[in-house]
Order: structure tokens, then sequence, then C-alpha cells
């Protein structure tokens, strides 16, 4: 006989977390889950709200099933769902996972008027010219001149930095910030690539390519070797 639970109920210090077992029936996890939170429910209706966490392990659950799940929740006047955590995933989020994980690879010269726009990494073999935008999920990496807009991370990444071998843009953008490079900002004479970032101070910081390995050291994916 099976005595696993089907709802276990823990309190943490920001609230409840409800663990379903992801391998019983729809109907019974639904059966217990009601009878448990019935003994929960106390008598005074006038307790502040208590947040609840729902953990699923590997049961996928549909929009409805998390609907209802989170109506039974609410019912118990005091409590409030705050996040439903699954291990699994729908196709359509685990591709655009893969996507935003993807470096794209373009041969181009991005010309006025022109937007190229990738899910995740973008690796551009050519130019932006002037009043040309191009923006990534990602990093961006510029083999040739950055003269128009570049806005990387745009989903929100605040880690994402970009990369150019002449770095002469009208705009910088990196997640929600914005920056144009200085008028006296030229390339030396003896150019070097550089790369822009988002410092310590929240501020987008154009410098040279060399230290980019040391402020984003996670950005090498390379396993083997050293």
């Amino acid at each position: 006989m099976n005595n696993r639970q089907n709802v276990m109920i823990k309190g943490t210090k920001n609230g409840l977390s409800l663990q379903l077992n992801d391998t019983c029936s729809y109907d019974s996890l639904l059966k217990e889950l009601d009878d448990k939170l019935s003994d929960l429910q106390g008598e005074d209706i006038e307790s502040p709200l208590i947040s609840v966490r729902i953990l699923t392990g590997n049961r996928f659950l549909t929009a409805e099933q998390q609907v209802e799940l989170k109506e039974r929740i609410r019912h118990r006047k005091n409590l409030v769902v705050e996040e439903i955590v699954s291990n699994v995933v729908t196709k359509e989020e685990s591709e655009r996972i893969i996507d935003e994980q993807l470096i794209t690879s373009v041969a181009t010269i991005v010309r006025s008027g022109q937007v190229l726009e990738v899910p995740g990494d973008l690796l551009l073999v050519g130019d932006v010219n002037p009043g040309g935008t191009v923006r990534a999920g990602g990093n961006i990496f510029i083999m040739g001149a950055l003269k128009g807009i570049a806005h990387a991370g745009f989903t929100g990444d605040n880690e994402a930095v970009i990369v150019a071998s002449f770095m002469t843009p009208s705009q910088l953008r990196i997640s929600n910030c914005i920056t144009r490079p200085p008028d006296h900002h030229d390339q030396d004479e003896h150019h070097q690539m550089e790369c822009a970032y988002i410092d310590d101070s929240q501020q987008i910081t154009i410098d040279r390519l060399q230290i980019l390995k040391h402020i984003r050291p996670n950005i090498t994916r390379f396993k083997g070797g050293r």
C-alpha cells in the first residue's frame, strides 16, 4: 500500500509551501488538498494574508488546472498563491529558452532604417551604419564598425555586453540603460576592439576588450582546455 502523501504542507519564513505528489491522479490531489486546507483554516477570518508557494515537481499543469488550484486556495480566506513552480516547461517555453541561449551569426551591413533583432546573442560580421539598429536578447558582438544603435539584453539582462571592432555608435543601450558616447570618444591611432557594459554604478561604460573576461567571467561557455 502506498502511504505517500499527495500534498505536503510546510511552513516557511515567507508563508506556506505546498509540495504536490507528481505521480497521483489530479482528482486525488484535489481531494487531499481540500482536506488539508480545511484543517488549516482557522476561525479568525481577519488574520493577515499568508503567501502560498506551490511546488508541482514533474507534474504538468494546464492553464485551467493552475487557475483551479489558485481558486481553491484563495477560497480559504487568508491564503493567496504567490507562484507555481514546476520542473516541467511547455514546448514553446523550452524553444524560447533555447533561442535565448543561441548565438545567431549574420554577415551583412545594417543600413540606415534597418533593424536586425535576435532572441539570444548576436555575432554580426559587418558594419552597423548610422541610422541602423541591432537588438539582441543577449550579447552583441560586431566584427566591424558600430556607427548606429546597439541594444543588448533588451529582455532585461543587465549582464549583457556590446563588443565592436570600431566603437563609434550613435546610441548604446543595455537592458534599460541608455547612453550616448561622449563627443571626445575616438578610436586610438593604434586601433583596438572595445566593449560596453553596465558598471557597478549602473552606468554604461566603454573600455578595452581585454577587461571583458574579468568583468563578465561567465561569458565563456567553452568547457575544455585552458
